[in-house]
C-alpha cells in the first residue's frame, strides 16, 4: 500500500508531507483519503481498538472483524460525512491465525489464506476488491494507472515500483495528489504486509525507487 504526501486546502497546499498509509497491526495496513484531520484520528482510534481487543481477549481480531470494525466507525461520522467532513479509507491485510487462537511462533506460519483489500463508502458500506484499488481524488488515474502494471503473483520490488509508478501518474493528472519532491526528498509512504508482518519502507528505500521511476518518466513521460 502506497500513498502519495500532499494535503490540500482548497487551491492551496496545506501541508506537503502529510502521511495517509498506516501500520494498523502486525499484519494489515490502513490508507487515508477524504478531510485529514479526522481521517488521522480515525487511524489512531481504529489502531487502539485493535490493541485493545487483543489485550482482552488473548487474540486478534480477525480480518473480517478488523474491516467491519472500521466500516462501523465510519458509519458513526456519517453526520460530519454529510456536511462535507467525509473520511474514505483503505484497509488491507492478510489473515493472523492467531486470530482464531492458535499459537504459533515462527511469522511463516502464522498467515492463513491470500492477502484482503477492503474499500468503504462515507455510509460505512464495506466492499472487498480484487487484485488492486485505489482512493482519493487522484484514485480513478492511479487505477487506470494499476489495470496495466498489475502482475498477479509479482514479487515486492515489482509490485512497490507499480504502486510508485500509479502515483506519479495520479499527480500528473491530479492537483490535490502529490509528486515525488527529489529537491525536498519527500516520496511516497509505502507499507508492504508479508507473512512476515506489516513493515514499513524507509524513506531511503523508497527514494531509490522513486528516483528510478522519475529517471524513467524523463525519457518516456507517459510511462
Amino acid at each position: 500500500m502506497a500513498g502519495d504526501r500532499r494535503a490540500t486546502m482548497g487551491n492551496i497546499i496545506a501541508q506537503r508531507d502529510i502521511e495517509k498509509v498506516f501500520i494498523a497491526d502486525s499484519h494489515s495496513a490502513i490508507g487515508i483519503a477524504g478531510t485529514a484531520g479526522m481521517a488521522v484520528e480515525m487511524v489512531r482510534l481504529f489502531r487502539l481498538e485493535l490493541e485493545h481487543y487483543e489485550k482482552i481477549e488473548g487474540v486478534r481480531l480477525s480480518l473480517d472483524g478488523k474491516a467491519n470494525r472500521l466500516a462501523t466507525m465510519i458509519r458513526g461520522n456519517l453526520g460530519m460525512a454529510m456536511q462535507g467532513l467525509a473520511v474514505v479509507p483503505l484497509f488491507a491485510g492478510l489473515e493472523d491465525a492467531t486470530a482464531f487462537g492458535a499459537d504459533l511462533q515462527t511469522p511463516e506460519s502464522v498467515v492463513t489464506g491470500p492477502g484482503r483489500i477492503f474499500s468503504y463508502d462515507i455510509a460505512g458500506g464495506k466492499y472487498e476488491e480484487h487484485d488492486y484499488f485505489a482512493v482519493g481524488s487522484g484514485s480513478m488515474f492511479a487505477r487506470s494507472a494499476l489495470k496495466k502494471r498489475y502482475e498477479a503473483g509479482a514479487d515486492l520490488a515489482t509490485t512497490v515500483r507499480a504502486t510508485i509508478e500509479a502515483l506519479y501518474d495520479a499527480a500528473d493528472d491530479d492537483s490535490a495528489t502529490g509528486g515525488p519532491d527529489l529537491t525536498r526528498r519527500i516520496f511516497p509512504v509505502v507499507v508492504s504486509v508479508t507473512a512476515a508482518g506489516a513493515v514499513r519502507w524507509s524513506d531511503d528505500e523508497v527514494g531509490v525507487v522513486t528516483e528510478s521511476v522519475v529517471a524513467g518518466r524523463m525519457l518516456k513521460p507517459g510511462g
